[in-house]
């Protein structure tokens, strides 16, 4: 395990440390129906590709102490094995932050941790193995975003042609099934005003603004072209056509499509504002580089509009996970084919600009950012056939503290140097939240550091 400390940043956080005062540090683009994180977050876990020839070649939940604190900083201090590779992809937490889900998009299976009786060690509460057949159909549980009681799946495929045509499946709390909605297509709008050439059904992430009753929803492609080899898909032309072109506004209260917009290229990722006169969401598209605003007009209307480019869009840095800050200052966008993470100055929405970017490995794909600013956590992993080949193969998870003007690496994990798989997406832990106590005294990094 490679580790680098920064002394000169623990020293600036002593005085805070010292008399236990902490600045909010939730993650950013979590649901606004969940608790929030005070403090110094003390642990991430990170959903992992099982890979055949490391370790127990299982997926796995690892959990990492990222807290400056703690005399396992910087270490894995704990990993739980689900059975097999499912195709770990993403998860996200219940409201109350007590449970987290996490999902495999090849076998379907829906993994449920209790995070909150011990963080240090979470422990497997309960798996879904019905999700295809309760849902009517749907296939790759994707996102799992937190609504009031409630947790709200995106699919990326069906079981009738593998294909795109998807839904999102609602489930309560306790892990019952409890509706599908199918996105809108051109066969069947749903009642949805189609706003250009596409409806093509198609699913992939969902963000909510509550204040504006609304619901937001992107596209990607279906199992057949997710499960393929990346180069190989690349040079087939019939595959390259089966990409999601489409947004979806949905009417958050009735579940109803309201508005679909064309947005070519695949948009992934939906981020939306914090403040709340800011009625807007980012996206970014994979295959054509560009990012995209929906917003509400002057007239109470939803738009959407490309605003700027990422990189050169001819060369396809292929844009992957995007963060904004909670100020709605900033934006941070991946993109996997050349490693590299932008950050984009959106003081103004409708005029992104790049100020900042560092190459952070051969590849990378997740973001993970506290509500802060101050740090930033990156892994590499985008999809088990899709991730680059041989020594371009990095996976990783690293941390690193942002001043304002650079990302400073404070330690990285080396996933396959340490037999764990391919790392991919990172929620945040804490103890504070759960009203348990760190098994460790603050006062000894004091200590230490004299």
């Amino acid at each position: 395990m490679f580790k680098v400390k920064s002394f000169l940043i623990k020293l600036a956080i002593l005085p805070l440390l010292a008399f236990g005062i902490g600045a909010s540090a939730d993650e950013t683009c979590m649901s606004p129906y969940m608790a929030k994180i005070v403090g110094q977050e003390d642990f991430v876990y990170v959903w992992t590709l099982g890979k055949e020839g490391l370790g127990d070649e299982q997926d796995k939940l690892v959990t990492i102490d990222v807290n400056p604190a703690s005399p396992d900083y910087g270490q894995v201090v704990h990993t739980l094995s689900v059975g097999g590779r499912n195709e770990a992809h993403h998860s996200g937490f219940s409201d109350d932050r007590r449970f987290l889900w996490a999902g495999g998009l090849d076998t379907n299976k829906i993994f449920i941790f209790d995070v909150h009786s011990d963080p240090a060690r979470p422990k497997l509460h309960k798996t879904v193995d019905d999700f295809v057949a309760k849902s009517g159909g749907v296939v790759g549980p994707h996102t799992f975003y937190a609504l009031a009681g409630r947790m709200m799946i995106t699919g990326l495929s069906n079981n009738k042609d593998h294909g795109g045509r998807t839904a999102m499946v609602e489930y309560s709390n306790q892990g019952n099934y409890i509706a599908t909605h199918w996105h809108p297509t051109d066969q069947d709008l749903r009642g949805a005003e189609k706003t250009g050439k596409y409806a093509d059904g198609y699913g992939y992430d969902v963000r909510v603004l509550p204040r504006r009753n609304a619901m937001f929803t992107s596209s990607f492609t279906g199992w057949t072209n997710f499960m393929m080899d990346f180069g190989t898909m690349l040079s087939d032309g019939e595959a390259m056509k089966r990409f999601g072109n489409t947004a979806v506004m949905w009417d958050l209260h009735t579940r109803k499509p309201k508005k679909v917009f064309d947005m070519p290229g695949a948009p992934l990722e939906i981020r939306c504002a914090w403040k709340p006169n800011n009625n807007y969401c980012f996206t970014s598209t994979a295959l054509t580089s560009q990012i995209w605003l929906m917003y509400e007009d002057a007239g109470g209307e939803w738009q959407a509009q490309a605003v700027g480019d990422i990189g050169d869009p001819s060369k396809i840095p292929l844009p992957v996970d995007i963060s904004i800050t909670s100020d709605d200052n900033g934006l941070w966008v991946q993109t996997f084919m050349d490693g590299k993470t932008r950050y984009f100055d959106i003081s103004d929405p409708f005029a992104p600009k790049q100020v900042y970017e560092k190459v952070i490995g051969s590849q990378v794909n997740m973001i993970s950012q506290s509500w802060d600013g101050k740090r930033a956590y990156f892994t590499s992993s985008l999809l088990d056939n899709w991730d680059k080949k041989g020594d371009q193969d990095e996976q990783f998870f690293k941390a690193y503290t942002w001043d304002g003007e650079e990302l400073n690496l404070e330690f990285a994990v080396d996933f396959k140097a340490e037999k764990l798989g391919s790392a991919h997406q990172m929620r945040f832990g804490a103890y504070g939240l759960y009203g348990l106590k760190r098994p460790y005294e603050v006062k000894s990094l004091v200590a230490d550091a004299r």
